[in-house]
């Protein structure tokens, strides 16, 4: 494993519009990186189009069934190799030009865990649902009361790890799930947790937006269950994660 090598997740689904954009921006980063791509059995091109691309840095993984974006992601994390995780969606929401921007604070030891919010604006962000935007603050606030964490957005695609904290973390969730879960859980460790802006250039449902009404339901039932419970997986993820964030800072 590199040093300072990322690990790029990028669960796909239909997205044959944009994943050549996302692909090329990825491999213009300057970051040392392995870039995951998990093909959640798309309908579309898309698989077509992530296999015309020969090149190391891309591993691909193709699913037999649809299982949904946190599903994608477990299954990428069984292949990560690299000491920060950064999740990527395929629909070009989050540019990918600010990946480095967010792993900052993690490559100059500040922080641990690090989410893109989209309510600091860092350079523009697209002006769309109203309603979205207050169910993101909602959720936003109610995982807060729980956490006891003053976060902005934690429904957030962006979002940066050091290995160590998401890929033992025991994932139980399903389709859109994975940013409450993942945020319920790292909550309940020491890790230090930062926010940076990013931009933000939502898609309209006629543009291929997946998420509903009922993912948001979902996600208020997650935020109750993941923080109100605890499993004896989550209690044995929370002590080794403490161990290892407490080595890590006395090393330095």
């Amino acid at each position: 494993m590199s040093k300072n090598q990322v690990s790029i997740v990028v669960p796909v689904y239909n997205e044959e519009k944009t994943l050549r954009k996302v692909i090329n921006k990825l491999l213009e980063l300057s970051l040392e990186k392995q870039i995951i791509i998990v093909d959640d059995a798309s309908e579309d091109k898309s698989y077509e189009i992530a296999s015309s691309f020969d090149n190391g840095e891309i591993q691909l993984i193709r699913k037999d069934s649809n299982e949904g974006k946190t599903a994608a992601i477990k299954t990428a994390l069984q292949h990560t190799k690299g000491e920060i995780i950064v999740i990527q969606d395929a629909d070009m929401e989050y540019n990918p030009e600010e990946i480095e921007h967010l792993c900052k604070p993690i490559l100059e030891k500040k922080a641990d865990v690090v989410y893109g919010s989209r309510f600091r604006i860092r350079q523009e962000s697209r002006v769309l649902y109203f309603y979205h935007y207050l169910g993101n603050r909602f959720l936003t606030f109610l995982s807060n009361l729980f956490t006891n964490k003053n976060m902005t957005d934690i429904e957030t695609c962006y979002k940066a790890f050091r290995h160590y904290l998401i890929e033992p973390m025991p994932i139980t969730s399903s389709g859109f799930g994975f940013e409450v879960e993942v945020t319920a859980n790292i909550s309940k460790t020491k890790a230090r947790i930062f926010e940076t802006p990013i931009s933000y250039y939502g898609r309209t449902y006629e543009e291929g937006k997946k998420i509903t009404f009922w993912d948001g339901v979902l996600a208020l039932l997650y935020i109750l269950r993941f923080n109100l419970f605890s499993t004896q997986d989550i209690k044995n993820y929370v002590e080794q994660a403490n161990k290892q964030l407490t080595n890590d800072r006395e090393s330095v």
